[in-house]
């Protein structure tokens, strides 16, 4: 689908093309000592840790950072090879698809129901700890469609069912696709594959797809990106389209996607309280600015954070996700607000927050000190105690749209 890059072996996923001749080195420990003695002024390092270094990510991303975020960069690689090579001893030793629950046969031969209960638990427990490490990136289409749920869903239709959708729906023009070819040129648009004829055409099948098998999703702004990213990671179109389903008809919550939104307001409502429960020191400061939370939290929520951090730390959040549910996200946007708390209680305007954040998540290149936060600092959280806070917060944000849209109706009225 992306030509020769799409056919990058292991040994060159990690080797973006720089777009400058600098290439960044991380010194080994006598390289430190000799250049912490070297006569270098204060100035000369300074204005070297500030040199622009622009480099294309795995994902053909430009990333955009100075010397060291290009080291933590290769830092965090280095690590991801390292985790790579524990995978690949698991799938030696257990076998390649170790992490798939086996079936027990219905003549009962095979594995019996207590082995299978011990080997699927020590399996899950392991998959855990490996996927908050990071999946390989060779592996991440074959562990996110068994993990999240995708393969079997694709299991329960005919074979020819993606391509008999998108050519059922080849000429069709509604409102969502409508949308959909709206913002197809603003997905990415820097991106040498996605900003192509091939890459969009590629983009809206997916799509346009998506929109007619759920038509009380259709579309909505900020699909674009999250497909845009499980297109460049799965390869096919037909991965991406289940990724896609799978996310939202199971992973996500209700309606987050809906005409209303009501899902997403009630996510921001429930990011809110929880805020005031993890760090309530910065949720203090920030109600006394009048600062709403969602100014920043609901485009993290509706892209899944794919606008906000760089691809490769997207990604490790997304194999979270696909593997523990929607409380991940959670768990990170809290980890964004408490990694700069210190920074946010001395702000004294919206302004000043919200840059903050945003430098904060541009730059967040290492996922595993966010991740480190995400789950170790806000501590746990339940997917039943969201469910709760959810159902908590439903009836006031249903009756809020209700009579938002009493509103419109009687300004619609008033004009005629």
């Amino acid at each position: 689908m992306f030509g020769p890059q799409a056919q990058r072996e292991l040994s060159n996923e990690y080797s973006p093309r720089r777009i400058l001749y600098w290439k960044p080195l991380i010194p080994s420990p006598a390289a430190a000592a000799a250049a912490a003695a070297a006569p270098i002024t204060t100035s000369m390092a300074r204005k070297a840790s500030m040199l622009t270094v622009k480099f294309e990510d795995l994902y053909g991303f430009t990333v955009e950072g100075n010397i060291d975020d290009v080291n933590v960069l290769n830092e965090v690689r280095e690590r991801v090879r390292q985790q790579g090579r524990v995978w690949w001893a698991l799938e030696a030793s257990k076998g390649a698809n170790w992490y798939l629950q086996p079936e027990i046969s219905s003549n009962g031969e095979g594995i019996s129901v207590a082995s299978l209960k011990l080997s699927t638990l020590a399996n899950t427990i392991t998959l855990k700890k490996l996927i908050r490490k990071g999946i390989p990136p060779v592996l991440r289409p074959k562990v996110w469609l068994s993990v999240s749920g995708a393969a079997k869903k694709r299991s329960t239709v005919p074979d020819s069912y993606f391509d008999d959708l998108i050519m059922a729906t080849e000429g069709k023009a509604t409102p969502a696709t409508r949308q959909i070819d709206h913002d197809l040129p603003r997905t990415f648009p820097c991106h040498p594959w996605l900003d192509t004829p091939e890459g969009q055409a590629s983009l809206r099948r997916v799509l346009v797809g998506y929109s007619f098998r759920d038509s009380d999703v259709g579309y909505c702004q900020g699909l674009n990106y999250v497909a845009a990213l499980l297109l460049l990671v799965m390869k096919t179109e037909e991965d991406a389209f289940w990724m896609l389903a799978v996310l939202l008809e199971n992973v996500l919550v209700n309606d987050c996607y809906t005409d209303n939104l009501s899902g997403c307001h009630v996510e921001q409502r429930v990011f809110k309280d929880l805020l005031a429960k993890k760090c309530p020191r910065i949720a203090a400061h920030l109600e006394a600015m009048e600062f709403d939370v969602s100014l920043v939290a609901t485009e993290w929520f509706l892209c899944l954070f794919s606008k906000s951090l760089p691809s490769e730390t997207t990604l490790r959040v997304w194999d979270v996700l696909f593997n523990e549910g929607a409380k991940v996200l959670f768990h990170v946007a809290l980890a964004i607000f408490k990694m700069k708390e210190e920074e946010l209680l001395c702000t004294h305007q919206i302004g000043d927050v919200i840059n903050i954040l945003q430098t904060t998540t541009h730059h967040l290149y290492d996922p595993d000190e966010l991740l480190r936060v995400a789950f170790d600092k806000i501590g746990s959280m339940t997917t039943n105690t969201i469910t709760k806070q959810r159902k908590k917060q439903e009836p006031a944000v249903m009756a809020e749209l209700d009579q938002r849209l009493r509103r419109l109706n009687s300004l619609k009225m008033d004009r005629k």
